[in-house]
């Protein structure tokens, strides 16, 4: 384009170059594009079969910890059912006595 609007020898090497980048360029994003693919694929897949892994073995801890979860209920209702005998306290601190009131 440069060399069609100023036709001098400098703009005709000028595009020339231009055009020379442009293909190296087309040749270095068209060459690694499908190993890159195939790369990224690879890790993909990699990825989601760890994270299936992972997910399965939450599931695992999941029914552990709802077994514990019920165990823990079934003994606070076991607890709760059953009243517990208290004995009266004596009062903490300092505490008057109703003839010192009088």
């Amino acid at each position: 384009m440069l060399s069609s609007v100023l036709r001098s020898e400098v703009a005709i090497q000028a595009n020339r170059k231009i055009m020379k980048a442009f293909v190296a360029y087309r040749h270095l994003a068209e060459l690694p594009l499908a190993a890159t693919y195939l790369d990224l694929r690879k890790q993909i897949e990699d990825l989601k079969n760890e994270v299936n892994d992972i997910l399965a073995d939450q599931n695992d801890i999941n029914e552990s910890t709802r077994a514990q979860l019920d165990a823990i209920s079934t003994a606070l209702a076991e607890l709760q059912a059953k009243p517990a005998e208290v004995k009266p306290r004596r009062p903490i601190g300092f505490i008057q006595s109703k003839k010192d009131d009088e």
